[in-house]
């Protein structure tokens, strides 16, 4: 198989861009850059290559097959049973920049149902001066986490194997992104999200926010005085945050969009 037999087959099971992650595909199984792979596009690139495109084509995640997903200029190492960190839940990051703008801050972090590290470490990487701990339940999950928090950002990044009702405080900054899709719907997802990823970091309840509801009664004995938590929020949920934290001692100070546009992270103050 060839670049451009593999990027008809992705093509043909709706792979959306199927020509860049043929590249993606082939540079990972020569184990050269992706730049290194424009001077072989008409030779054939044997098995290898042939079965990395095959199982892109039964639409398992390409991070999943590479090992890899780039998050905030960060390359994490990710693999079944962690939720793909996904370009959207950057806005939490900017958001994070947007409330404290001192750098140099003395943070004390927390990242509920951290997965792969991702929002974490790319916190950290933001504030210097900050330390941080990540909750993580999935044995899975939690060995990504470790891994990356090792290779990233060692020495002030701590992994717990805890789920998030564990955690202690005071915490000035936490984040997290909950599950949050309504269980009818995961199977209507793309079939790389329904039938690879983790389950119990997708599903929300019935209703999609049975999270917030527990992170309502959470977060205001976790947070510092002062203290912030940005949460991710799925699209149509906007509306709900409001009513879900009132009376919880948080102060809503905003939902930002993402790049589309879509509300998704929901920004609270603890006074």
């Amino acid at each position: 198989m060839n670049l451009d037999e593999a990027a008809r087959q992705l093509a043909a099971a709706g792979i959306e861009s199927p020509r860049t992650e043929a590249r993606l595909l082939l540079a990972h199984a020569l184990g050269v850059s992706r730049d290194d792979t424009l001077a072989l596009e008409k030779a054939d690139q044997g098995v290898e290559f042939s079965a990395l495109v095959d199982r892109r084509t039964g639409r398992e995640p390409l991070a999943y097959i590479t090992g890899h997903k780039e998050f905030w200029s960060l390359d994490f190492a990710v693999g079944p049973g962690v939720l793909v960190p996904r370009p959207d839940t950057e806005t939490l990051i900017e958001q994070a920049l947007a409330i404290v703008p001192d750098r140099k801050a003395k943070l004390r972090v927390a990242d509920l149902g951290t997965g792969s590290g991702a929002i974490l470490i790319a916190a950290l990487k933001e504030f210097p001066n900050a330390c941080g701990i990540g909750f993580e339940s999935s044995p899975q999950a939690f060995t990504h986490a470790q891994k990356n928090a090792a290779a990233l950002m060692p020495g002030r990044t701590e992994i717990r194997a805890s789920d998030w009702n564990s955690a202690e405080g005071p915490f000035d900054l936490v984040f997290s992104n909950p599950p949050y899709i309504p269980s009818a719907d995961i199977d209507l997802l793309d079939a790389d999200v329904s039938r690879f990823e983790p389950r119990a970091a997708l599903d929300g309840g019935p209703d999609g926010l049975d999270a917030y509801r527990g992170l309502a009664k959470l977060l205001p004995r976790l947070l510092a005085a002062g203290g912030w938590a940005i949460l991710e929020i799925g699209m149509g949920q906007a509306e709900a945050m409001e009513p879900l934290f009132a009376g919880s001692g948080l102060r809503l100070v905003r939902i930002a969009p993402d790049l589309a546009g879509i509300p998704r992270a929901l920004v609270l103050e603890k006074a």
